[in-house]
């Protein structure tokens, strides 16, 4: 990490013996020029450990509290805070190091145009005030035990819009730190803001990504169970029916099938809280797919061949849980409705064109006698996820010959990138 911003970095003896020698102008032209140099090159250390600290893996508050801690030892700054704007014309504070809890919980939401914060965060620009004065008399009480000597203002930007400020609170002068601190603090401003932007968008897409996930799991339960309770519905009236006629064989024989239906949806259920509950494992994918085959075949007593051909993974997560859903439906209609003995998975790409083969040896969906309706809505399902990729599937069956499942789709450029 490099050294705290100095005042002012001293020439190296060589270079002040050289210039020495040069006389005096030349001495002092060497002497600027070393410390401009120095200069730079610390504001470009400055610049990669910010922009390193913000790339860091993580949430928002996390990322905050990474930058503060980074950019107080950097700086060598008493205090430091980040504060957004909000649509209702405010800023609020969001992370702080070096304040105390009751002057930030007092200081947590502030009017723009009250202070030098919401001035810059409305109308752009650096600020700089002498000590905390109006600041202190804004929230009624001191912000620091001992005053700063400067309270400095920095707008944190993403392109042209002004997401909020940074402040830092300084025990000395900003001029004191050198002719490029200004441009510094705005550049670290920008870093600061496309970090914040980047967090958002990636919150955002999270949240479209569960409400969508909801709406998949609502129409699994209506597929599987709303069928299921429509069917004990009907077998409970007709039950009824012949115990109103004493038929006692036909409500024997309607009580079995009611409780088989019961028994079939307990399980139904079970296995849905089951899959839901999985996330896939941190060592990815294709480890994540050999785990859920191997409960299968645990559990069935189907034999299952998992192959991986796959050289390197380049799937976003929202991907990735979609062929893991894919699979596991496979699986699931392979357990239901197909008589098979063995299954064989392969996963195969070739650049970023990715293949997923699922195939048995069990009756074909033409020669499935049972649950024909609950083997459809899980084809169904299936559809669904490889839209949501997107990609294309392909269902290939025959009665007694099998079913084969054969999922194509592409990574995105972006995933394709990182991998």
């Amino acid at each position: 990490m490099p050294e705290p911003i100095t005042p002012e970095p001293d020439a190296t003896a060589e270079d002040g013996s050289r210039a020495a020698r040069a006389g005096p102008r030349a001495q002092t032209q060497t002497q600027t020029q070393t410390v401009r140099l120095a200069r730079k090159t610390q504001s470009l250390d400055i610049l990669y450990e910010i922009a390193t600290s913000l790339s860091q893996p993580g949430s928002l508050e996390q990322l905050l509290d990474g930058f503060l801690d980074t950019f107080i030892e950097l700086i060598d700054a008493r205090a430091a805070s980040v504060r957004l704007a909000t649509a209702d014309g405010h800023t609020r504070l969001i992370a702080s190091r070096g304040l105390a809890p009751e002057v930030v919980e007092s200081d947590r939401v502030m009017p723009v145009g009250r202070c030098p914060c919401g001035w810059a965060s409305s109308e752009g620009g650096l600020r700089i005030q002498s000590g905390t004065a109006s600041c202190a008399a804004l929230i009624g009480r001191p912000m620091l035990e001992r005053d700063c000597t400067e309270f400095v203002v920095v707008p944190v930007q993403h392109q042209d819009r002004i997401l909020g400020v940074y402040n830092l609170f300084l025990d000395r002068p900003l001029t004191a730190m050198g002719e490029d601190i200004r441009d510094l603090l705005i550049s670290v401003g920008r870093h600061l803001g496309l970090a914040i932007e980047k967090a958002r968008l990636e919150g955002e897409a999270r949240r479209l990504a569960i409400m969508e996930e909801r709406n998949i799991i609502g129409n699994e339960l209506h597929d599987s169970l709303a069928q299921s309770l429509i069917g004990m519905r009907l077998q409970l009236k007709i039950l009824s029916e012949s115990l109103a006629r004493k038929d006692f064989s036909a409500a024997q024989y309607e009580a079995n099938g009611l409780r088989r239906a019961m028994t079939q949806a307990s399980a139904d259920l079970r296995d849905l809280l089951t899959n839901y509950r999985l996330k896939i494992d941190e060592s990815g994918l294709v480890q994540t797919v050999a785990n859920l085959v191997e409960r299968f075949g645990r559990e069935t007593g189907i034999s299952v061949f998992f192959q991986n051909e796959c050289q390197a993974f380049a799937l976003t997560p929202a991907q990735e849980i979609q062929v893991y859903y894919i699979i596991q439906e496979a699986l699931t209609n392979i357990r239901k409705h197909s008589g098979a003995h063995n299954v064989r998975i392969l996963l195969n790409n070739e650049g970023d064109l990715y293949t997923v083969l699922i195939e048995d040896d069990g009756l074909g969906m033409a020669g499935s006698a049972e649950g024909v309706a609950g083997e459809h809505a899980g084809l169904a399902i299936m559809r669904e996820r490889t839209q949501r990729l997107p990609g294309q599937i392909v269902i290939e069956s025959e009665a007694g010959e099998g079913t084969r499942i054969v999922l194509i789709f592409n990574a995105p450029p972006a995933a394709a990138a990182r991998g």
